[in-house]
């Protein structure tokens, strides 16, 4: 999110539906190209494609698109993608802490999410980026619990503290269909780990009642890639943080999750062989594509050097990248004098700098002008 708190986002959106003070904008969506071969024969592979029918003379707009989950759902796939991973959380290996706990039994993991689906608000979201907001907004669905819990979380009431109702997965497939019908241009899933089976299940039923909008996948990254792989097909836009480069600094700032890098690194290369590079169809819209986000923190905190650098490394130097400048000190954070205050203007600057050294030429780049004409 930009520099506005999602929590207080959240509470002025829920007050707004209550209200009745959401307006529509019509949209319809995206999705994926027939195989296409080279003049040898041989198939292009999926990302090329992707970048080919993104970045070619003839970009599509979204009505001319179609989501990459209505082939599985039709055949059937979708659902059962969506049980099998249902099934999972007997012994819950859905995130990289495998915790083992029998979520169909009520049991909780370490995201504290038992079987039973919790949702805090669901409402056109307008701070992400622009390519997802357009005029009719982010149709977000905010999933309470996380298995990351960052001390430093900017959501801490949702993600820490479990902020949410339950809900059906009949509930949140409805949530989908208002989201589309008042103009929304995406299904924006946020924190989607835990619940990823319910989100599949949920996807199927709405994409049989008309749903036709992409899904964005908005992740802290730390994903394992066989969860992902499980995806393929089903996504339209991943949005993934990558938070550090530093094992030990993502241990020390989120409940010891030291192999994040590691993991984090393998689900970025697993995402973008899925869905390609990120680019706007020329109606400013994103409808396919891997967006990355990263939180650029005090003390180098985060490795953005490393970060930027092994983005440059192993995906495509185009690829979209988010530099995000709003950290601030929240939940826990005082408890650490290292983070215990905002970025300044310097350490932004050079996160800049060091994106463009590394060649990244896509980059959302964030906060004073100056920063813009480095």
């Amino acid at each position: 999110m930009k520099a506005q708190s999602r929590r207080l986002f959240n509470k002025t959106c829920l007050n707004l539906a209550l209200s009745g003070g959401f307006y529509a904008v019509t949209s319809q969506v995206g999705g994926c190209a027939e195989k296409e071969k080279t003049a040898s024969g041989a198939e292009i592979p999926e990302h090329d494609r992707n970048e080919k029918l993104m970045n070619g003379k003839k970009e599509k707009t979204g009505a001319e698109f179609e989501p990459a989950y209505l082939k599985l759902h039709k055949s059937g796939e979708l659902k059962n993608r969506g049980e099998g991973l249902w099934s999972m959380m007997k012994s819950c290996e859905l995130c990289p802490r495998k915790c083992g706990v029998n979520r169909l039994e009520g049991e909780e993991g370490f995201c504290h999410a038992s079987s039973q689906l919790e949702i805090s608000s669901f409402n056109p979201h307008f701070g992400e980026e622009k390519p997802l907001v357009g005029k009719g907004g982010s149709g977000t669905i905010f999933l309470t619990n996380c298995s990351l819990r960052c001390v430093f979380c900017i959501n801490w009431e949702i993600s820490h503290d479990g902020r949410g109702s339950p809900r059906s997965i009949d509930d949140m497939a409805g949530m989908m269909l208002r989201l589309q019908s008042i103009g929304c241009h995406n299904i924006n899933v946020v924190t989607p780990t835990h619940y990823s089976s319910h989100i599949i299940l949920a996807l199927d039923i709405a994409a049989g009642k008309g749903l036709r909008l992409p899904v964005v996948y908005n992740t802290c990254g730390w994903e394992r890639p066989e969860i992902i792989k499980m995806l393929d097909g089903i996504v339209d836009i991943y949005l993934p943080d990558f938070k550090y480069s530093d094992g030990l600094m993502a241990a020390k700032y989120s409940t010891d999750a030291k192999t994040y890098p590691e993991i984090t690194r393998a689900a970025l290369l697993e995402m973008h062989r899925q869905v390609g590079v990120a680019k706007p169809a020329v109606d400013g819209i994103m409808y396919r594509g891997l967006m990355i986000r990263h939180l650029v923190m005090p003390n180098k905190v985060s490795g953005t050097k490393q970060v930027v650098e092994w983005i440059a490394e192993n995906l495509p130097k185009d690829t979209y990248l988010n530099l995000m400048s709003q950290y601030r000190p929240m939940h826990r954070a005082n408890e650490f004098k290292e983070i215990n205050r905002k970025i300044n203007r310097k350490e932004y600057n050079n996160a800049v700098k060091w994106a463009k050294e590394a060649g990244l030429t896509n980059l959302d780049i964030q906060g004073w002008p100056l920063w813009r004409n480095l």
